[in-house]
């Protein structure tokens, strides 16, 4: 079938946890013999691996996109206008709307798979009018439409606003508020939603019955699929023998891994340093806000910030382990399924494991206080036992439950049922 595939960012390289999500649900999709045609925005500096993306799916189309503070200030005040949400008016362009509904005027589209929270809104538009479920529970011509919400955005403007500085919470709890109620119109509306756990499955749920206060009708149309990864791609590696680094990946352009960030060198290594002094601090990920830069320069040499690094293997290999220090966000942490299928050993909090089936002390440590957070991680520096048991639970609960070959099977029955006639 013909699946129209609607991306808000280049899938490639695979170096941030959404492109990881999308590449391999595109590669599935293609795998079942389903022709892909991809739409998305592209950045400058994305320009460059558009020839790699079209190796795989020859049927891409692209709109530019470029972001600055004074376009991001106007969205801010349309979307106070208009009740959007901004994530949703700031992804708004009428390239992109004419594009996609050029191609749906013109051919016969059997999907439209929408990945990610502002890429849904190209689904529907007055020339290409959504058809009506006939009466007979038979649908008419018009494409299934599947959002693929990979998480409930709502829940983390929520867990944003409890850790902002006082001055930004009334914005945050507003977008917070608009999110919802749009997350719960698109469940109502779409065929079906796609979630990566249970947590926000249920978060949607939530969103609905809000939006339902105002509707007659609900539904439960939102399916869990898990995040997965390529294990063949991801070996375990040869780590480093006496290695007392610590490693910490994760783009800071996205505030909460810059608040993870944050609190992990301001509270959590301090702690490590009394006990071990040797300990050294490595941080990987582009964009490192500036207090974040000043910060690592009172460490006298023991933190370096590596900024974006194309190959990640070398830091796996010099590192004794991984922290994901997440204290906001939702759906799962990629990097932390790639630190298993590495074989990493990783200390984590709560909010990071969300969505993963990891048990605390025998695939990955879980602390959530600093004095706590600190501690294991001291303890996993200095038992290199502990370190390789872990990795190695970790790399076999990843390869049976996360692989994209085993996880993604799941979709097929998805698209399946969601073409079955309604009764």
């Amino acid at each position: 079938m013909k699946i129209l595939f609607l991306s808000q960012i280049i899938p490639w390289p695979l170096d941030a946890g959404p492109k990881v999500k999308t590449w391999n649900v595109l590669q599935h999709l293609r795998k079942q013999g389903h022709e892909i045609i991809l739409f998305s925005f592209v950045r400058k500096e994305e320009e460059r691996y558009l020839s790699e993306v079209r190796e795989h799916f020859p049927r891409l189309y692209t709109v530019p996109i470029r972001r600055s503070r004074v376009a991001d200030f106007y969205y801010l005040i349309r979307s106070l206008f208009s009740g959007r949400p901004f994530l949703v008016e700031r992804d708004d362009f009428p390239a992109m709307r004419s594009l996609v509904h050029k191609v749906l005027e013109e051919e016969q589209i059997q999907f439209i798979h929408a990945d990610q929270l502002t890429m849904v809104q190209y689904a529907y538009s007055q020339s290409f009018p959504r058809d009506k479920i006939k009466e007979n529970g038979n649908k008419t011509s018009s494409p299934y439409i599947i959002f693929d919400a990979h998480n409930a955005v709502w829940t983390i403007l929520h867990r944003m606003e409890q850790t902002a500085s006082f001055w930004l919470r009334p914005f945050i709890r507003l977008e917070k508020k608009k999110v919802m109620a749009y997350e719960g119109a698109l469940v109502q509306s779409v065929d079906c939603a796609l979630t990566v756990s249970e947590i926000d499955r249920e978060a949607l749920r939530q969103a609905l019955s809000v939006y339902n206060e105002r509707n007659t009708k609900g539904r439960d149309n939102i399916c869990v699929i898990p995040i997965v990864v390529n294990t063949q791609r991801l070996n375990p590696v040869s780590h480093q023998n006496d290695s007392f680094n610590i490693l910490a990946i994760g783009s800071m352009h996205y505030p909460p891994n810059a608040d993870g960030i944050r609190w992990f060198l301001n509270e959590v290594y301090p702690l490590v340093l009394k006990e071990l002094p040797q300990a050294t601090l490595t941080i990987v990920g582009k964009s490192p806000p500036a207090d974040i830069v000043k910060r690592s320069l009172d460490f006298e040499g023991k933190v370096s910030l590596a900024g974006y690094v194309e190959d990640l293997e070398p830091y796996f290999e010099s590192a004794a382990v991984e922290v994901v220090p997440v204290r906001a966000g939702g759906g799962m942490r990629v990097r932390l399924l790639e630190a298993f299928s590495k074989g990493m050993p990783v200390v984590t909090t709560t909010i990071g494991l969300e969505g993963i089936e990891a048990k605390d002390e025998v695939q990955v440590i879980v602390r959530d206080e600093p004095i706590d957070f600190a501690l294991a991680v001291i303890r996993l520096l200095q038992d290199e036992t502990l370190q390789r048991n872990l990795g190695k639970n970790a790399r076999e609960l990843v390869v049976s439950h996360y692989d994209w070959q085993v996880a993604l099977e799941k979709l097929d029955q998805v698209y399946a049922a969601t073409a079955l006639p309604k009764e």
